[in-house]
């Protein structure tokens, strides 16, 4: 006999909705734990859409953040620069990096879920009335000169982009 399995096990309010919009405030939280929480609901299967990516908050030493950026833009190829690697420079596209860094993107799941991702710079007029989200877990905890956010990040890493 074959092997029964049964796929209710858990009532459907706990179950996540799939395929739901989330609107996600990124003002005032630390980019790692913004990115992996937005990892994880792409995963689950939502589309999510980042908002006010500029105002992302990097911790650690500025001056330290800002060299380890720098220095990264150091690789390159030796045969022909054309070819890559090639580094973001906008903070929306230096998150979208991050998170695509928390997710399987060579397993069919990840690459999936990659493609419900949309990060923005401020607020898109599409997405101005729309209920948004923000993981409490992930805001600032101490002073905001303990931070510094994405925007500053990526003006000395070479952005010349306005911020909306």
């Amino acid at each position: 006999m074959a092997k029964e399995t049964k796929l209710e096990t858990k009532p459907e309010e706990s179950q996540p909705q799939q395929n739901k919009l989330i609107v996600v405030d990124a003002t005032n939280c630390i980019s790692g734990r913004l990115c992996s929480k937005v990892s994880k609901l792409l995963l689950q299967g939502n589309r999510v859409s980042v908002v006010n990516a500029e105002k992302v908050m990097v911790s650690g030493n500025k001056y330290e953040v800002i060299e380890s950026y720098k220095k990264r833009l150091e690789v390159g190829s030796i045969v022909n620069p054309i070819h890559g690697p090639f580094h973001p420079r906008r903070p929306d596209t230096i998150i979208t990096k991050m998170i695509r860094g928390m997710v399987p993107k060579r397993k069919s799941s990840g690459m999936q879920s990659f493609k419900r991702l949309r990060v923005y710079i401020g607020v898109p007029d599409e997405l101005k009335n729309s209920a948004m989200q923000s993981f409490e877990d992930a805001k600032i905890t101490r002073p905001e000169s303990f931070y510094i956010s994405m925007s500053d990040v990526a003006k000395q890493i070479g952005w010349k982009g306005v911020v909306q």
